[in-house]
């Protein structure tokens, strides 16, 4: 049976309502009724309960997305379900699309070991308090990164205090002498060993993660392998990313080849090889390594935050694999799963052309202004007229609030606002901040973090390389902005 869907609006917006709904040749019936308001945001649910006496048939009610009221409350008194569509009007083929699919994005495959390169520079309360930060940001693993000729003395206190805190924790370095203290100390994982060093496994029962002995001869890992199956001992393989005219192309190239001879072993991707040597916006990067993790299979990636411009690195992977790990299980392509990682633009970023923001203003029939952006440029309005510009500044003679000094500090903020949105190609909306994605910082967002889980038992025992000591000895170049 065929569903039928009722959706309210105001009289403004009662044409591009019915425009939009024609155009998306939708697989339900639809009626727009149109309340006694001009602006659809001014709709409450107590006014559609009071002045909507027949529902005509429908099965669901869809209301302005920035309609105010209790919605379940207006669903008890129509006896059918209520739904507040998307704020924007030119959004509903977004919005019944994923209404069709639900991406479960508490579930990833990939687990982040976060890297704190500097620690034996810094306290064990510093290390500590390092490891939360990373923890809450999305980390599974806190990866204790030490550092050529430099002494650790605090090593074994730093990775016992952090097990005593409850985190799991690896130990980085080339030297047999740290790797030892730190998986004595309880470190889970040990990065990095080779044939060579393979000795030190069987001291310890931390989980190695392996490293070819010559840099990219997927060959000398072969031996270790072998031994290591032998034992029944868990283990990882990095066979090392390499940062871009250093090797890059020929070590996503490695990576596949080892997958192919080893399509069961677990494998790790040392991430900050591309995002720290890289200066381009990481958000993209991360979406694209996680991307190959998700092909490859690699259920362990290595991530830092060195650089600056690098900051949000563990977020943006954090979110990357979650995207990620729904499109596959959804065999559908990394779009409209999540926005967090479109943190400089948006897919559609301009809701109204230059003609239809004309319409809306010459409607408008009070003092009060409204600001929007179309790909022309900044708009702003009221009944008194409209005036378009690129520049705020050009805007700022034709409002007349020289003498309201909360009024042109109000609109400064929107119009500025709306300038940057309007450069980048992000939405901009009046009275609402910029979504900038998972690039934003609001710690606060970090916090729901801690209720996500791993999908079911595809984390096995990990570890990780590719840590930025090796990053330092390619071109000579430090990481350290």
């Amino acid at each position: 049976m065929t569903e039928k869907i009722l959706f309210i609006t105001g009289r403004l917006a009662e044409k591009q309502v019915r425009q939009v709904l024609a155009n998306m040749a939708p697989d339900f019936l639809y009626q727009v009724h149109v309340m006694g308001v001009t602006v659809a945001a001014l709709i409450t649910t107590d006014m559609i309960a009071r002045r909507l006496s027949d529902t005509a048939g429908a099965d669901r009610i869809i209301i302005p997305g920035r309609a105010r009221g209790d919605i379940e409350a207006l669903s008890r008194h129509f006896g059918i379900p209520v739904e507040r569509g998307p704020e924007e009007i030119k959004d509903l083929p977004q919005f019944f699309g994923q209404a069709a699919h639900s991406y479960d994005l508490s579930l990833y495959q990939t687990k982040i070991f976060a890297e704190i390169v500097d620690a034996p520079n810094i306290s064990v309360e510093a290390i500590v308090e390092r490891a939360y930060y990373y923890q809450a940001n999305g980390a599974d693993v806190i990866d204790i990164g030490c550092l050529p000729d430099t002494p650790f003395p605090h090593l074994s206190e730093a990775i016992s205090t952090l097990k005593q805190e409850g985190f799991s924790v690896s130990i980085d370095s080339l030297q047999d002498s740290d790797l030892l203290a730190g998986a004595r100390a309880g470190a889970d994982y040990m990065l990095s060993l080779t044939a060579k060093s393979l000795w030190i496994a069987d001291e310890v029962a931390a989980t190695p993660i392996l490293i070819p002995e010559t840099h990219g001869d997927l060959s000398s890992l072969d031996q270790a392998i072998s031994i290591l199956q032998a034992k029944n001992r868990a283990f990882i393989v990095d066979p090392i990313l390499d940062p871009i005219h250093f090797g890059f192309t020929d070590s996503i190239v490695r990576n596949h080849q080892f997958r192919q001879r080893y399509p069961e072993v677990e494998m790790m991707l040392g991430v900050g090889n591309l995002t720290e040597l890289t200066h381009a916006d990481t958000s993209g990067m991360n979406a694209l390594l996680l991307g190959i993790c998700s092909e490859l299979n690699i259920n362990q990636i290595l991530a830092t935050e060195v650089s600056r411009h690098a900051c949000r690195a563990i977020r943006e992977a954090d979110r990357a694999r979650r995207i990620m790990f729904a499109a596959k299980q959804n065999n559908c392509l990394p779009k409209h799963i999540n926005s967090d990682l479109l943190t400089v633009h948006d897919t559609a970023p301009f809701t109204s052309s230059f003609e239809e923001i004309q319409f809306l203003a010459s409607q408008i029939k009070d003092p009060s202004y409204r600001i929007q952006t179309s790909s022309e440029g900044l708009h702003i309005f009221n009944r008194d007229g409209l005036h378009s510009a690129t520049d705020p500044f050009e805007l700022y003679p034709k409002l007349g609030v020289e003498t309201d000094g909360g009024h042109a500090f109000y609109l400064g903020v929107e119009l500025a606002r709306a300038e940057i949105a309007w450069q980048l190609g992000k939405r901009f909306t009046q009275d609402q901040a910029l979504n900038w994605g998972c690039a934003a910082k609001i710690e606060a967002s970090a916090v729901d973090l801690h209720t996500f889980k791993p999908a079911g038992n595809t984390l096995k025992k990990t570890g990780d390389h590719n840590s930025t000591r090796q990053l330092d000895q390619i071109a000579g170049e430090t990481v350290v902005n």
